[in-house]
């Protein structure tokens, strides 16, 4: 297959609203259509809009499906996402097609492992919890056993998901007096385990049944989904704590809301959901419950460094260049794809 090559100012449609500074540097650059709203795409809307341009920008909002790639133009070369993950993309259909599909990861890092350990400290401390009694006029004053939570330091902490950004989370850790376990597809070069202090796990029912708190920090596939499930809550101690910044769904939010309710665990913190915006609604009754409104990357610096990749992948890409941010199917050869 040839390697694909965009007009000198190549059609780009972006299908959410971005930062400022980014929406004016694809306007300068490029023949850019941006949205006036921004609210999430029908998927009809989806169809219409990818058969218009040869640069899609789309969000982890948009479900870009094979049904909407088939809906692509013959000018489309490129599904440049604003986002690291790529599980709202049918990648391989794209490749299939010779669409190329690139993401923006490494940027958003080390904010989604600040926003993990802020969890990890908030949520045995019942910080959330002491802010609504305050606002609620609950507060009457200090008693020796007013709020009591569970000290951080010294507790075990397991990482599922050992990347970019679960790395970061363990050196996050170590700061604060935890240890650090985790379970991974793959165990990490020894290297990385020593500087990370890291105790690998093959089983991750080992770990859940040894450490204090979870924090889930793996990608969305078909072998993550529900991958925490009501068989491995019930390996957790009664007086542990889960964490999720990744993906909803590698939680399964039913079960997670029976065992916090039954007390089989202390509580949790969660920045994803099974379903966007409508967390299960036991949660929201459960006091130990943090609920964040998916902010993991929600900073002003990721979000424009984000941004950049977006251009510098569509750059490439006009430049007949290899896109840095590349992402392939499993399986997929780049040299082939090309």
């Amino acid at each position: 297959m040839t390697k694909a090559k965009l007009s000198s100012s190549p059609r780009v449609f972006v299908t959410r609203r971005l930062p400022q500074e980014i929406e004016v540097r694809l306007s300068d650059l490029f023949d850019t259509r941006l949205r006036s709203s921004d609210t999430p795409l029908s998927q009809d809307a989806l169809k219409a809009a990818i058969g218009t341009c040869e640069v899609f920008v789309p969000t982890v909002t948009d479900r870009i499906d094979a049904e909407v790639i088939e809906a692509a133009g013959p000018d489309l070369k490129l599904i440049a996402n604003f986002g690291a993950g790529t599980n709202h993309i049918d990648v391989a259909a794209a490749y299939k097609k010779g669409i190329t599909v690139t993401n923006t990861p490494g940027v958003l890092t080390e904010d989604t492992a600040d926003l993990t350990m802020a969890l990890i400290l908030a949520v045995p401390r019942r910080l959330v919890e002491g802010d609504r009694r305050m606002r609620a006029g609950k507060f009457k004053g200090w008693g020796p056993n007013h709020m009591l939570g569970h000290r951080v330091r010294g507790k075990a902490l397991g990482i599922i998901g050992m990347g970019r950004i679960g790395q970061a989370v363990a050196r996050r850790a170590h700061a604060f007096g935890l240890s650090v376990h985790y379970h991974n597809r793959r165990r990490v070069p020894e290297a990385i385990e020593a500087d990370l202090g890291a105790t690998y796990h093959a089983a991750l029912e080992d770990m859940l049944a040894q450490v204090d708190i979870v924090s889930v920090n793996c990608p969305s596939t078909p072998a993550t989904h529900h991958l925490v499930n009501a068989e491995r809550l019930k390996l957790m101690k009664q007086d542990s704590f889960i964490v999720n910044t990744a993906r909803g769904n590698v939680i399964d939010e039913a079960a997670l809301a029976a065992a916090l309710e039954a007390g089989m665990i202390a509580g949790a913190g969660l920045d994803v959901y099974e379903t966007e915006a409508k967390p299960h609604p036991k949660l929201f009754d459960l006091p130990n419950v943090i609920l964040a409104p998916h902010i993991g990357s929600a900073t002003h610096e990721s979000r424009r460094e984000m941004g950049e990749k977006v251009l510098i992948n569509i750059r490439a890409m006009m430049d007949q260049h290899a896109c840095p941010d590349r992402v392939l199917p499993p399986g997929a050869s780049l040299s082939i794809a090309s």
